[in-house]
C-alpha cells in the first residue's frame, strides 16, 4: 500500500514535466516562427497554454542554433551580395548610358567641329583667292602704270624732240649758204613775176582780139581761143602761188629756219634746196605724199 501511495504522489510530477516539455516545444516553434506577425504568435499562444510573458520574452530574444545562425548569416550575405550586384548593375547601366551619351556628344561635337573646320577652310580659301586676285590686279595695275609712265616719257621725249625739230634752224650757222639761197630765190621770184606779167598780157590780148574780130563758129576757132586763154590764166595763178611760196622761203631765210622739212622737221639736203626753188619737204617725205 505504501508503494501505491508513492506512485500516486509522483504522477502529478510527470504531468508537470509533460507540460514543461510541451511548453518548451511550443517555445521552440515560436522561436522558429519569430519573424512572423503577431497574429501567428497569438494563435500559437491559444493552442499552447503558456503564459503571455514567456512568449513575449521568447519573441524578443530568440535563441538560435549555430547552424541557424550560419544560415542566417549566409542568407544575409547572399542578400547583401545580390543587392550590391543589383546596385553595381544599375550603376554600370547608368555609367554605360552616360558613356553612350558622352560618346554621342563627342561624335556630334566632332562632326560639328569638322563642319566648322571645313567652313573655316572654305572661308580662308575664298579669302586667299580674293587676296590673290587683288594682288594680281594690283600687280597688273602697277605694271600697266609703269608701261604708261614709259609711254608717257617716250611721248614727252618725242614731243620735245618734235618741238625742237619744229623750231630747229638747220642752216642758221651757214650764213653764206642762206645768202646764196636768198639770191637764187630773188632771181626766181623776178623771173616768175615776169612770166606772170607775160601770161596775163597774152590772155588780155586774146580777150581783146576775140571781142574785135568775128569768128566763124563752124571751124571752132573761138572755142580754141577761149581754152588757150584759160590755160594762160591758170598758169599765171600757179606762178602767183610760186611767188607766195618764194616770199615764205625768204621770210624763213630771215629767221634762219629755211631748209627744214615741214613733215619730218629734218634738214633738207643742200643740193635739193639749190635745185628746186622754193622747197619745203625732204625727198622721203615728198615721195610718201
Amino acid at each position: 500500500m505504501p508503494s501505491s501511495a508513492k506512485t500516486t504522489k509522483k504522477s502529478p510530477t510527470k504531468k508537470v514535466v509533460a507540460k514543461k516539455t510541451v511548453t518548451k516545444a511550443s517555445a521552440k516553434k515560436v522561436v522558429k516562427k519569430a519573424p512572423a506577425k503577431k497574429a501567428v504568435a497569438k494563435k500559437v499562444a491559444k493552442k499552447a497554454p503558456v503564459k503571455k510573458s514567456s512568449i513575449k520574452k521568447v519573441a524578443k530574444k530568440p535563441v538560435l542554433s549555430p547552424a541557424q545562425k550560419a544560415a542566417a548569416v549566409k542568407k544575409a550575405k547572399a542578400l547583401a551580395a545580390a543587392k550590391s550586384k543589383k546596385e553595381r548593375d544599375a550603376k554600370a547601366k547608368v555609367a554605360a548610358k552616360e558613356r553612350e551619351v558622352a560618346r554621342k556628344a563627342r561624335e556630334k561635337a566632332a562632326v560639328e567641329a569638322k563642319k566648322q573646320r571645313e567652313i573655316e577652310a572654305k572661308r580662308k580659301a575664298i579669302e586667299a583667292e580674293k587676296l590673290r586676285k587683288l594682288r594680281e590686279i594690283e600687280r597688273r595695275d602697277a605694271e600697266e602704270h609703269k608701261r604708261q609712265e614709259r609711254r608717257d616719257a617716250e611721248e614727252r621725249k618725242r614731243l620735245e624732240a618734235l618741238e625742237r625739230k619744229m623750231h630747229s634752224k638747220p642752216y642758221a650757222e651757214d650764213t653764206a649758204f642762206l645768202e646764196e639761197l636768198r639770191q637764187l630765190l630773188l632771181e626766181t621770184r623776178a623771173a616768175t613775176t615776169a612770166q606772170i606779167a607775160v601770161s596775163e598780157s597774152e590772155a588780155n590780148e586774146m580777150l581783146v582780139d576775140r571781142e574785135r574780130l568775128e569768128y566763124d563758129d563752124e571751124d571752132g576757132s573761138s572755142v580754141a581761143s577761149d581754152i588757150q586763154r584759160d590755160q594762160l590764166k591758170e598758169f599765171a595763178s600757179a606762178l602767183r602761188l610760186k611767188v607766195d611760196e618764194i616770199d615764205v622761203a625768204l621770210s624763213r631765210i630771215d629767221d634762219g629756219s629755211y631748209g627744214r622739212c615741214d613733215e619730218c622737221y629734218e634738214a633738207i639736203s643742200q643740193p635739193r634746196l639749190r635745185a628746186q626753188l622754193p622747197v619745203f619737204t625732204c625727198v622721203s617725205c615728198r615721195a610718201s605724199v
